[in-house]
């Protein structure tokens, strides 16, 4: 499996990726930099321009790590898997000696392994960017992180899995629909299903939601690895 996982990046062209990824992560933390310590998000008066409960600087660095990596996910799914389907490249894959749910799996793999790694490293760059600069500079947003504890780590983790793991459900979608397209518009819907808030109403801060999330994106996961061993899926 793990020959296969790195096969994939080499044939996928991985470090086109890398260099994104670390162009995106820098973007993030100048811009999560620059509302917290700048006064961009501020009101004309002074006071932070943020409803209740987005107040504290880990509500943006949640929300735009999230948007932005479940986006990149799905996008790499459907060029890893959609459009190696639509392409016929995947026959060539199926050609191999091994069987096709586990290749498919290693494609399933590759991607969520590397944006994983890659939404924990950016996570920890903009945390450490901001709990730097708090420091010595007033934030606009409460600071309400702190790095010494081991459950803050721990709860970025479960956060980056459950963000990389909704992917899935895009990738079900696109495969059922064909298209790579669907699979990036699925991304898009569930960031604003998870993401986005009604007045006071969000399911960003819900405890249990999460936690049905993950199951139902492996529960898709599944999915899209079933009956492949016979059947062409696109």
């Amino acid at each position: 499996m793990i020959k296969l996982i790195r096969l994939e990046w080499k044939k996928n062209h991985i470090g086109k990726y890398i260099v994104g990824t670390f162009i995106l992560a820098a973007v993030l933390c100048l811009f999560i930099v620059s509302i917290a310590f700048l006064g961009i998000a501020d009101d004309p008066d002074g006071t932070l321009d943020a409803v209740e409960g987005m107040n504290v600087i880990s509500a943006p660095i949640e929300l735009f790590t999230s948007m932005s990596f479940l986006i990149v996910t799905s996008v790499m799914l459907a060029s890893f898997i959609v459009s190696a389907y639509k392409n016929k490249t995947m026959n060539l894959m199926f050609s191999y000696p091994i069987k096709r749910p586990k290749i498919v799996a290693s494609q399933m793999i590759a991607v969520w392994l590397f944006n994983f790694i890659a939404l924990v490293g950016t996570k920890l760059l903009i945390y450490t960017c901001v709990y730097v600069g708090s420091k010595r500079l007033h934030s606009s947003f409460i600071i309400d992180f702190h790095m010494g504890n081991l459950s803050f780590y721990l709860q970025l983790l479960v956060k980056s899995i459950v963000i990389v793991s909704m992917s899935f459900i895009a990738l079900f979608v696109g495969m059922i629909m064909k298209s790579s397209k669907a699979t990036i518009i699925v991304s898009f819907i569930l960031i604003f299903l998870t993401q986005a808030n009604i007045g006071d109403l969000s399911l960003a801060n819900n405890r249990v939601f999460p936690a049905i999330l993950t199951i139902l994106s492996f529960g898709f996961a599944v999915l899209s690895l079933y009956n492949v061993e016979t059947k062409d899926l696109l």
